[in-house]
């Protein structure tokens, strides 16, 4: 699967007003003269349209060479079904937070 990095993807849709659809996405790309991986990857998203360049990032595939934070954010923002529980961030309960422990319930 192909895949962008954040700053390639601006770049490259640095001409796009939101909203916009996948076909003028990629369409824009083109004429920015975008690398191969970065065409290929907005081909990947889904045909929708798109409200924002930060709702699009949620849906490109992104390289794997991300910080830690980056992938984080992008587990938070993440509106697709299927995502496992393990992938989520998920915060802690406010009571066992506050007092150090279950207390055995």
């Amino acid at each position: 699967m192909a895949a962008t990095d954040v700053e390639r993807l601006r770049r490259a849709l640095v001409d796009v007003d939101f909203p916009a659809e996948k076909t003028e996405l990629v369409r824009c790309a083109d004429q920015a003269g975008a690398d191969e991986d970065t065409v290929r990857a907005l081909k990947a998203v889904p045909p929708v349209t798109y409200s924002s360049f930060n709702e699009l990032l949620r849906a490109v595939p992104l390289q794997q060479d991300r910080s830690p934070a980056d992938e984080a954010a992008q587990r938070r923002m993440h509106t697709k079904p299927g995502l496992s529980q393990y992938d989520k961030d998920v915060p802690g309960h406010p009571i066992a937070d506050e007092i150090g422990e279950n207390r055995g319930s």
